[in-house]
């Protein structure tokens, strides 16, 4: 097999904790992208589950570390600051990386240096593996980021001099420290650059965070906004809405657009402390489609 002879050294950092159920494929996913310099580190929270024993079945060929955090972020910065790589990933313990996905990053760096983020695509897996539905991601812009989040996390890679200029994850978030880290570093001005086709999987099933704390990790990405813009965009008002009536399992219909409204003028009110024209007409819109 050809080996990928480069310049810069790519550090992955994986964040564990009880996943022994998928850390292999994780593992696996990094160590089989066949390029040189690649330097991967493990922070694993203090397993009980069968993850040590995995952990320790590929300690020749990765870097671990198994003791007690305070979440995901600070695994992550433990691994960045523990690493020496030029370029970062970052992939959780139940993502996957798909082939390929780190020479296809590291070429692409080499060949644009001003660039200081390069993200591809990715797509929602299940526990199996198989693809279930395509990651929304599209071409950079700033002003559209503020209101949607389409890069999705282990699709993303940045240089080191990100860390030193802008500092590592806020520690004090605990499920939107990927998107306020890009939020943080497009404002002061970082280069972005979408490399289309798919980079990552991101496991998607009942248990994991995104999924089974949905409403949490609303108010949290709200509270964020509103502390980095003084002001919750619309689209975010109107997703917290939407998760909290899909959290009630509401059925569609009137009864479900009267509370995804009510939970839009009260979201505007919590954190924008008004209710904006830009909801009511959301909610006007609604109503006309309804009537139709």
């Amino acid at each position: 097999m050809e080996t990928y002879i480069v310049h810069e050294a790519i550090s992955v950092i994986t964040p564990s904790f009880n996943q022994g159920r998928f850390i292999e494929r994780t593992i696996l996913s990094v160590l089989n992208q066949n390029i040189a310099d690649l330097e991967y580190t493990i922070l694993d929270g203090g397993s009980s589950d069968e993850t040590l024993t995995i952990l320790r079945r590929y300690e020749d060929r990765l870097r671990w570390i198994s003791e007690p955090d305070h979440g995901q972020a600070q695994a992550v910065n433990k691994g960045i600051v523990a690493s020496q790589g030029e370029i970062i990933g970052w992939l959780n313990s139940d993502d996957v990386y798909y082939p390929g996905a780190l020479a296809k990053i590291r070429q692409y760096f080499s060949e644009h240096p001003s660039v200081d983020v390069v993200y591809g695509d990715a797509f929602h897996i299940d526990v199996d593996d198989q693809e279930i539905e395509p990651y929304y991601t599209e071409p950079w812009n700033f002003e559209e980021f503020l209101s949607v989040c389409f890069l999705c996390q282990p699709a993303v890679f940045f240089r080191r001099r990100m860390i030193t200029q802008y500092g590592l994850l806020d520690e004090s978030l605990q499920l939107c420290m990927d998107y306020e880290y890009w939020l943080r570093l497009a404002k002061h001005g970082a280069v972005f650059a979408y490399l289309p086709g798919p980079l990552a999987g991101s496991r998607m099933y009942r248990e994991n965070k995104t999924w089974s704390q949905r409403v949490s990790v609303h108010v949290e990405i709200n509270d964020m906004l509103k502390k980095k813009l003084g002001k919750v965009p619309t689209k975010w008002l109107l997703n917290y809405a939407g998760v909290k009536v899909d959290e009630q399992r509401i059925p569609r219909g009137w009864r479900r657009m009267g509370f995804t409204s009510f939970y839009s003028i009260l979201a505007s009110l919590r954190w924008n402390h008004e209710i904006s024209w830009d909801v009511l007409n959301h909610i006007q819109s609604w109503i006309s489609g309804r009537k139709k």
